[in-house]
């Protein structure tokens, strides 16, 4: 019986059946080298690697089997340009210039990839300079001329900018120019008023616009008025002035302007004793007192009249009567001015004077002057430039039916300051 035939053996895998008489015999099966086999004889036979499930060579090559292994050979596939074969190695595919950086597409220009190829389009702003071969820059400010902007237009590269002159901003639609009103940032010193692209700074009563348009400085009044603002003094205050009088002596009148003399003795601001006068001035006050000579006695607020005379000599030389007088006048007087009249009253055919300072005029301020028989007059015949008191006698002497009668006024002459 083969057993080896009918597969009644026990021989395992690895060992090869023999049979034998009246039995059978495991022999061990020879072991095969890499990329053999053993076939169902036992025999060592190649293995082709190429045509099993899952080719063992990468994608773009062809797989070649050899007696115990194999190998890899590249495909090799011809593409047209602008072409380049596909990773597999299969086929032929387009090749994006445009991403490889392949284009020859220059500044301004946009490329685009076609099957095979590409193309160069001028971006938008530009166009195609046929000359020069390339893409220039469109000025569409020139090619379209007043309608872009609606104040000035810039060119950019490949665009256009507008904008606006001073005074203007440009508008949310980057076209149109709205007015700003500078008056909001307060340019102005003062007053600032809004006008179309632009404004216009004004200044309050009494100030006066500088030359650099914005800033407002007050008007001196006092140094720049052609006449006199006030009578006395112009104080000046911010955006107007002020008049002033004196410290003392005057009161500003109710037209804010002149000053008014205070009658001190009229309102009781003095300060004269009982047996005193007061005797107003302007911008002051005279505390007189009168008191008669011996052998005179005072015959009203003013005169003294003379009592006896002992011989003839004394009452043709001493004065008859003796009367007090107040002049005041100011220190512009023109001269030479009349300031006192003297003469008798009443007055007769045949009557003469004789008038003269005897007492006083030291500094020769003053003089006489016969008018007319019976009258004659005092002078001020020099300028007194400051305010000063005098205390002059003029003597009068009358001549009337053979005998001389002598007279005294004894003036009070008060030079005040100029009128305020």
């Amino acid at each position: 019986i083969d057993e080896c035939v009918q597969g009644t053996h026990n021989c395992g895998p690895g060992f090869e059946c023999v049979n034998t008489e009246g039995s059978f015999r495991c022999n061990a099966k020879p072991h095969c080298s890499m990329g053999f086999t053993q076939d169902t004889h036992g025999n060592c036979i190649d293995i082709d690697e190429c045509g099993v499930v899952g080719q063992p060579c990468s994608p773009g090559f062809n797989c070649i089997n050899t007696v115990g292994s194999y190998s890899c050979q590249r495909k090799i596939i011809m593409c047209n340009r602008g072409y380049h074969a596909s990773p597999d190695g299969a086929r032929c595919i387009d090749l994006d210039e445009c991403q490889s950086a392949l284009h020859r597409c220059g500044e301004g220009q946009i490329c685009h990839n076609l099957p095979g190829s590409y193309r160069c389009d001028c971006q938008t702003g530009y166009q195609y300079d046929m000359f020069r071969k390339m893409c220039v820059d469109v000025n569409e400010c020139w090619r379209f001329p007043g309608r872009l902007c609606a104040q000035t237009c810039e060119n950019t590269p490949g665009s256009y900018q507008c904008s606006c002159t001073a005074g203007f901003s440009l508008s949310s639609d980057g076209k149109n120019c709205e007015d700003v009103n500078e008056c909001l940032t307060n340019p102005c010193s003062q007053e600032c008023a809004n006008i179309y692209g632009s404004y216009q700074c004004y200044c309050r009563q009494g100030y006066y616009l500088r030359e650099d348009g914005q800033t407002c400085e007050d008007i001196d009044e006092c140094a720049q008025s052609i006449g006199h603002l006030c009578s006395f003094k112009c104080v000046n205050v911010p955006g107007s002035y002020q008049c002033a009088c004196p410290d003392y002596g005057y009161t500003m009148s109710p037209n804010g302007r002149s000053c008014r003399d205070i009658d001190e003795c009229a309102i009781g601001a003095h300060n004269c004793s009982l047996a005193e006068t007061c005797y107003n001035i302007q911008g002051g006050f005279r505390c007189l007192s009168f008191d008669c000579p011996q052998n005179y006695r005072k015959s009203s607020d003013t005169r003294c009249e003379r009592l006896s005379c002992p011989n003839f000599l004394d009452c043709q030389n001493s004065p008859l009567r003796i009367t007090y007088y107040h002049l005041s006048f100011q220190t512009n007087i023109v001269i030479p001015a009349q300031i006192f009249r003297i003469g008798p009253s009443p007055a007769y055919s045949g009557d003469n004077v004789i008038i003269s300072v005897t007492q006083g005029n030291e500094e020769n301020y003053f003089s006489t002057q016969k008018l007319n028989a019976y009258t004659g007059a005092v002078y001020l015949h020099r300028q007194v430039r400051e305010p000063r008191d005098f205390l002059i006698d003029v003597e009068m002497k009358l001549w009337r039916q053979g005998t001389f009668t002598t007279f005294l006024a004894r003036l009070y002459v008060f030079i005040t300051a100029n009128s305020l």
